[in-house]
């Protein structure tokens, strides 16, 4: 793509990469820039390498580059780990004196920034506000937008750090206007001034609350951390229950109790802590009780890498919990589609009476990008319950009455006059205990096959674009939308169709038959080691792909991994 930067803060862990970063994505966005950024960091609280990377241009972004034009290094390890990733012409900005380096580069851009930062702001720590500067200079964005970022980021500070923080970073950016000299970083700006710059994780605690969820239970566990701080965040301001329970069993048991009680619940885990809620998965199964589980996967097993990602949880939470009871698996591959498919999630997780799980993972949940408002008008949150009015109506309630939907009529205890029983065990319509052969067969075929039946008429479509008649078609699901999308916009020469499933379960095998009728090739895109998407297309389909692309190193596909891997196909 002509006209865009991707810029590299690098060093250690506690050195300030993340407020950088998000500093200078807001700066870029105001200043009518569209972006794309993630963080690459360590478990570890000290140590390692860590780094923000934001890419930038006059248009809407959507994965990462995997070479940089600007990197800044905060310590001298980032130099050299970090060099082989500049671009042709790309720039490495260091503070040689303060990192012993004596050799010459022509890429390097040497700049004392931790010497501004003691000198003008009276404190190394001023060094990030000293990069922001320099950074807004070399890329030509006036430095408005930087004091304006300051001003807010800091407007529950006293004034004086709100001004050193300002006087650090004007002394960065006038020495970049004084000695940078080359103008190849100044790229055109685009419209991106009124945008929201947000995470799926931001849109998905949105679109939760937005749902009309009133109750949130987890233990903290990354990266779905950052879902309950958002909530918690919102909880006063709209009547939400925020709960951090002792452990993920608690967590899944108490949003089954909030539920039962009438109240819209979700949790947020990641495989882990999945693997703890599966017998509360079935429970909710068995008393047909709607909850919605947020999993945000990351690369396992055990605790794996516990702050990287990977798509290795698909099979896992098609399958998990005992026996058979219908669920529905939701998977964003974008920010808007993470903030409409979690209100989906609880208008669908209400109306079967199941589970309904929104698997992202650690690269969607944490990558910034900004975007166009969302579209309220699309938005409509519905509930199925019996109402207050209804309920007093109703005489020898039946909480699993069989029903040719396999709902039966969900009634909120102390509504009705009737007794609600719930029970974990096999049960009657009334909700009694038993070990009737004919009513377990019944029951059975009421949770599974009746309520697949219904969800298989709701399907959230895939995806597919410029599929007919492709030389390749590239198929992916959750966070690879992204990168399969500016892919097939890369490769001009060939006509490549992708597409992406924002649904996996129940899986769209109809819809994909009729897209990949006499498809010529085939190729599946996942980050894990198993090929777990193709297996399940040709499981559900008969389809075998040509070939699956897998990437399981903890890292991300970026764009230009994944056009390399296509063209040696094509």
């Amino acid at each position: 793509m002509d006209n865009e930067l991707t810029i590299k803060i690098a060093g250690e862990a506690g050195q300030g990469l993340q407020t950088v970063g998000g500093a200078l994505c807001n700066v870029f966005k105001n200043a009518g820039f569209y972006i794309f950024a993630a963080q690459d960091y360590m478990s570890r609280i000290r140590g390692g390498n860590n780094f923000y990377q934001i890419r930038i241009s006059d248009k809407h972004l959507h994965t990462l580059r995997q070479n940089s034009n600007i990197m800044v290094a905060f310590d001298n390890k980032s130099v050299n780990l970090h060099r082989k990733d500049i671009s042709e012409n790309g720039v490495i900005v260091l503070d040689k004196k303060r990192f012993n380096i004596t050799e010459e580069d022509s890429a390097f851009f040497d700049i004392p920034m931790y010497n501004i930062a003691k000198e003008v702001g009276g404190n190394e720590i001023f060094v990030n506000s000293v990069a922001c500067g320099f950074l807004a200079e070399m890329t030509g964005v006036d430095f408005s937008y930087v004091d304006n970022v300051l001003r807010t980021a800091f407007a529950d500070k006293k004034k004086d750090l709100i001004d050193k923080n300002r006087e650090t970073a004007q002394a960065g950016y006038d020495f970049a206007r004084n000695n940078f000299k080359r103008d190849i970083f100044k790229i055109k700006k685009g419209n991106a001034k009124d945008t929201l710059l947000l995470t799926a994780c931001d849109a998905i605690g949105l679109g939760a609350i937005k749902a009309g969820c009133k109750f949130y239970s987890a233990y903290p566990m990354t990266p779905s951390t950052g879902l309950a701080n958002l909530m918690a965040q919102y909880a006063k301001r709209f009547n939400i229950v925020v709960e951090q329970a002792e452990d993920e069993i608690a967590a899944i048991n108490m949003i089954i109790g909030a539920s039962f009680a009438g109240v819209r619940s979700m949790t947020g885990t990641s495989g882990g802590g999945f693997a703890l809620m599966v017998e509360g998965l079935s429970l909710a199964g068995m008393t047909e009780t709607p909850i919605v589980i947020y999993e945000g996967q990351r690369p396992g097993p055990a605790t794996g890498f516990p702050t990287r990602t990977e798509q290795g949880d698909l099979d896992f939470l098609i399958s998990a919990g005992h026996g058979e009871f219908a669920r529905l698996i939701f998977s964003p591959g974008s920010i808007e589609e993470a903030f409409y498919l979690t209100i989906k999630a609880f208008n669908m997780a209400e109306k079967y009476q199941i589970p309904v799980i929104i698997m992202s993972d650690q690269h969607l949940t944490d990558s910034y990008r900004n975007i166009e408002m969302f579209d309220l008008d699309k938005i409509k949150v519905q509930r199925y319950i019996l109402s207050k009015e209804e309920s007093k109506k109703v005489k020898d309630y039946k909480r699993y009455q069989i029903t040719e939907s396999g709902i039966s009529p969900r009634a909120i205890p102390s509504w009705i006059e009737d007794p609600v029983y719930a029970d974990s065990d096999e049960h009657t319509e009334e909700g009694h205990i038993t070990e009737d052969a004919g009513i377990r067969t019944m029951m059975v075929e009421k949770r599974f096959y009746k309520k697949m039946a219904g969800l298989s008429n709701e399907i959230e479509k895939p995806k597919a674009f410029d599929v007919e008649g492709a030389d390749c078609i590239l198929i992916g699901f959750g966070s690879t939308y992204g990168v399969l999308k500016e892919t097939k916009e890369s490769i001009a020469d060939k006509k490549i169709g992708y597409i992406h499933l924002p649904q996996v379960w129940p899986f769209p095998s109809a819809d994909m038959i009729e897209l990949l009728e006499g498809a010529k090739n085939i190729i599946v895109v996942e980050n894990n080691a198993g090929a777990q998407l193709a297996r399940l297309l040709k499981r559900e389909t008969g389809i075998q792909a040509n070939r699956s692309i897998l990437k399981f190193d903890g890292r991300p596909f970026n764009l230009d991994f994944l056009i390399q891997q296509i063209r040696q196909e094509i």
